[in-house]
């Protein structure tokens, strides 16, 4: 590998690189807004990119990486988790939609023609963390040289190319919304959409605004709401979920509703994404090339050393495998063995109910612990809930207690941290006031 790789593929300075407003901002416009940012950050080796909006985002991470900074991305706004990560960078400065705003505003552009910069391999270019779902958020330290192969590598397993517009509804400081709606545009030749979309009539607007051909990157939580929503979708090249795999069912529809492929990546926050798979064609999940797997240990590719994963996977060849659940999954109730996903499945299978999830809440008495549930069930009670599962469950699983709440509690990758569900179970009376009567 070259010392150095360019921040940008090779292409045309007038090709686009994002839709922002209502316009097109092309690569050169990029390069110099980029040149007015890194002018201005602050003097700190780690910025915090908080940025929402996501042609800000990408323009604040290109300029702390050509100015030698690191980007630090949070997995959460919360102020707990923003006090904690000052914390532990005291060298560090925040930036935000409006800072970046007042620095392009107040720029001066330079009139030479813009020329894409080159970072070493080994710039430390962004600190990500995971989400926090089981516990404490932990950082994984992202250097260019991986982002850029990573990056190659979805070029080549989805086609991303110039010409095709990303749209995304997951947050870019997310590692796979990092990859598919940055790293992308930087170096397949993507135009992003600058929005962050949330509700489906946001969704549909965003697509209607973008340039074909288009790929919607989502979640389960907002491709489910996207699919009942009833509305009319914009022509779709495909589309690609993460964060949790997808049923079948929910695939089918969203294939029929989008007329377009449904695809989904594997990763996690520690590898970046490591594989697909299309979900009408199988449960098998590709590897991306480069990669090994050895039990749950991955190795390969861009990877600096081995690293465990912290799923259950089933190795069924060289480059394929199954995703059987996470380590921490697997519970053992007065020695009686399943799992939470096991658990999960069969709560989301009784009739009337919407969404509902297990948890374990003290993880240091195995041997007396009851299980808890969260459960979306507007028209049925406690009892008949209790009644359904009883007839799938060993009795040692029942759980108690079991919250009926409105919602789950979700964080912005819509995913349910530990931590929320701990917060609903330990506090009655908050809970109280969610559940349905």
């Amino acid at each position: 590998m070259p010392a150095k790789l360019p921040l940008l593929s090779s292409g045309v300075m007038d090709s686009p690189i994002a839709c922002w407003r209502d316009r097109v901002v092309s690569r050169a416009r990029f390069l110099g807004d980029i040149a007015c940012i890194a002018r201005q950050l602050p003097a700190a080796r780690f910025i915090v990119n908080l940025c929402e909006d996501r042609y800000r985002f990408l323009a604040a991470f290109a300029a702390v990486g050509v100015n030698g900074q690191t980007n630090l991305l949070p997995s959460s706004r919360a102020t707990l988790h923003l006090q904690q990560l000052a914390e532990d960078y005291p060298d560090s400065r925040s930036v935000t939609d409006q800072d970046i705003e007042e620095w392009v505003a107040a720029g001066v552009a330079d009139n030479a023609p813009p020329s894409a910069p080159a970072l070493p391999v080994d710039h430390l270019m962004a600190v990500a963390f995971t989400s926090g779902s089981t516990g404490r958020a932990k950082p994984n330290l992202k250097y260019w040289g991986e982002l850029v192969s990573g990056a190659q590598q979805a070029r080549q397993r989805f086609g991303f190319k110039a010409g095709s517009t990303v749209i995304a509804t997951v947050p870019p400081q997310h590692m796979y919304g990092l990859e598919t709606s940055i790293m992308a545009p930087l170096l397949s030749g993507v135009c992003v959409h600058a929005s962050r979309p949330f509700f489906p009539e946001d969704v549909r607007a965003a697509l209607a605004d973008a340039l074909p051909s288009r790929v919607l990157i989502t979640t389960p939580v907002h491709l489910r709401a996207c699919v009942e929503a009833q509305l009319t979708w914009p022509e779709l090249a495909f589309v690609i979920s993460a964060t949790a795999p997808l049923s079948l069912h929910l695939a089918e529809r969203a294939e029929q509703i989008f007329n377009a492929p449904v695809l989904e990546i594997y990763g996690c926050t520690e590898a970046g994404s490591i594989a697909s798979r299309r979900t009408l064609e199988g449960e098998h999940w590709l590897l991306y090339d480069g990669f090994q797997l050895a039990g749950h240990c991955l190795s390969g590719a861009h990877l600096p050393e081995p690293t465990p994963l912290s799923d259950v996977i089933e190795v069924c060849s060289e480059n394929r495998f199954r995703l059987l659940g996470r380590h921490e999954d697997l519970i053992n109730l007065a020695g009686k063995r399943s799992s939470l996903a096991y658990l999960n499945h069969q709560i989301n299978q009784i009739d009337g109910v919407a969404e509902g999830v297990f948890v374990l809440p003290d993880e240091t008495t195995m041997a007396m612990q009851r299980l808890a549930a969260v459960v979306v069930a507007p028209k049925l009670s406690e009892r008949q809930l209790l009644a359904a599962l009883a007839e799938r469950l060993d009795p040692v699983f029942l759980p108690r207690p079991l919250i009926r709440v409105a919602e789950l509690p979700r964080n912005e990758t819509g995913k349910i941290t530990r931590d929320a569900l701990l917060a609903l179970i330990n506090n009655p009376s908050s809970s109280a006031r969610s559940r349905h009567d």
